[in-house]
């Protein structure tokens, strides 16, 4: 078909005449809707560029309190929130590599706080002087944590902080008087 004809058959239907192959002999046109067609690439294109999900790491030590390891977990609940996994790690040193099963407390410790929102991937095991284990965020239950905190920002958006009243007694006569009765005059 002569491209004049190809043109002429495109534009009573309202299309686009489009090369398809250039290289080819002889070439391969298609009528079609240009600015659909490019549409529908960029939306297959967006698709591909999801990304899969990268390893944070939280590093622990055996004699790691409790408010430390609370920070660190607040860390690995945003890692897990964003969709990443989490490897949790207990450094032992020296002399600390006789007591794993402090290492193991504070892992089960870290699976219990962050259990609700986690998954454990791989068990807790010994690599050298590090104890570690990876965890995986459950979708449903991030799903839903986050739901519960936009639920809670969205009521305390609502909610208008009250001043503070302060009470001061003004002096009045009658408690002046009832002040000079209770102490004895001399």
């Amino acid at each position: 078909m002569p491209p004049e004809a190809a043109l002429d058959i495109a534009r009573e239907d309202g299309l686009d005449l489009v090369e398809v192959a250039a290289n080819s002999r002889p070439p391969v046109c298609r009528i079609m809707d240009y600015g659909k067609f490019k549409y529908e690439q960029k939306k297959k294109g967006a698709n591909k560029k999801t990304q899969s999900a990268s390893l944070k790491e939280v590093k622990l030590r055996p004699g790691t309190d409790q408010h430390d390891l609370n920070f660190k977990l607040g860390n690995a609940r945003k890692f897990l929130m964003a969709g990443d996994k989490v490897k949790v790690t207990v450094m032992f040193r020296g002399r600390e590599m006789v007591h794993t099963y402090r290492g193991r407390e504070q892992l089960n410790a870290v699976i219990e706080q962050l259990g609700p929102i986690a998954k454990v991937e791989s068990t807790p095991r010994m690599e050298g002087r590090f104890m570690s284990m990876i965890l995986v965020a459950d979708r449903e239950a991030v799903a839903e944590a986050k739901r519960a905190e936009e639920a809670g920002e969205g009521a305390m958006e609502g909610v208008e902080e009250a001043p503070e009243e302060t009470t001061t007694e003004a002096a009045t006569p009658e408690s002046e008087a009832t002040s000079e009765e209770a102490t004895p005059s001399s």
